[in-house]
């Protein structure tokens, strides 16, 4: 009997947890899920992350409301204002605006027993604050994404100590920050002598306005050996930009993230030397299959590294298939 009751008293600490699912039941059938996917719809650092999100809901069942911010921190937290409002069963949130912004409205949700977790960008404090209610994480460990790429421009580039490199980032968005840091840090460690300028939030929301601005500093700086950036976007604009600055292929040694189809001319055309996958797809099937998970049998948040690896010109072409497909 005091085995019994010492179960079911786990059991009820863990909140509201639906029923086991029959052999014929979709696990999430009834749940609702609200996701931050982060940029414009359709985006090519969006998309992937939208397709494994819809393929996570279909096959478990799951109802799924897409919220798209342009990458704005300001309209993150709005977004998760109106869907806590609705009352869904878990709400996706991206770190960008940080904990400080999130902290009471999470809070609030949890109360009301909306469980919360995270993709893109962690946020470490309320991961660990709510990790046995489901709040996880999916996405790249950003200072070792930054770190990794920036050890792959050094062996792909041949960069020498005394080399000068330009590391264009985010280093005053919180956490997110950290993707920047991890690159800056890793070419300083080899000597490389690093320049930073921050993207401002007018980039950060349309990086064609980078376009200027790198072309303006490469053509002021003509000893730069190195560029370096973990902005997707900004990535997918470097060929733009290398073509107006009057570059040749190979002539700066460019670490980037993410596979936008720009960015793929870039690597086979020499421009781009190599971008770190984030494996986006993974950051919308996992938070969306941990929600359902969560809210089904009260497992607790998954911290999951979606960033292993980077793609070169040597490894593009066998990704191409599934970068077309919205996959990669």
């Amino acid at each position: 009997m005091l085995k019994h009751l010492l179960c079911a008293t786990a059991v009820a600490s863990l909140g509201a947890i639906a029923q086991p699912a029959t052999a014929q039941d979709l696990l999430g059938e009834g749940m609702t899920i609200y996701m931050q996917m982060g940029g414009p719809p359709g985006g090519p650092a969006t998309l992937p992350r939208a397709n494994g999100a819809k393929d996570a809901a279909r096959h478990l069942g799951a109802d799924l409301v897409e919220q798209y911010s342009g990458w704005l921190p300001d309209v993150m937290i709005q977004q998760f204002r109106e869907a806590a409002a609705a009352s869904p069963d878990c709400i996706v949130i991206m770190g960008h605006p940080g904990v400080d912004a999130f902290q009471d409205l999470v809070d609030e949700a949890r109360a009301d027993g909306i469980r919360v977790t995270v993709n893109n960008t962690p946020l470490t404090s309320l991961q660990e604050q709510y990790g046995a209610a489901g709040t996880g994480y999916a996405g790249v460990i950003l200072y070792d994404g930054g770190y990794l790429t920036a050890q792959q421009m050094i062996t792909q580039g041949g960069l020498e100590a005394g080399d000068k490199a330009l590391v264009y980032g985010l280093l005053g968005q919180a956490e997110r920050g950290e993707s920047t840091r991890g690159l800056k840090e890793g070419l300083e460690e080899a000597g490389v002598e690093v320049d930073y300028l921050e993207i401002s939030p007018e980039v950060n929301n349309d990086t064609s306005l980078a376009v200027p601005i790198l072309v303006a500093y490469l053509e002021s700086n003509p000893d730069i050996k190195a560029f370096g950036t973990q902005h997707g976007g900004i990535t997918g604009q470097i060929p733009r930009i290398m073509e107006q600055a009057g570059k040749e292929p190979g002539e700066i040694t460019v670490g980037g993230i993410d596979l936008a189809p720009s960015t793929i001319d870039g690597l086979l055309d020499g421009y781009i030397t190599a971008s770190l996958d984030q494996q986006l797809y993974l950051q919308g099937f996992l938070p969306v299959t941990q929600c359902v998970l969560s809210g089904a049998y009260g497992f607790a948040g998954l911290t999951i590294n979606t960033g292993a690896g980077v793609v070169t010109p040597e490894t593009i072409e066998e990704l191409i298939p599934l970068i077309e497909a919205g996959i990669r």
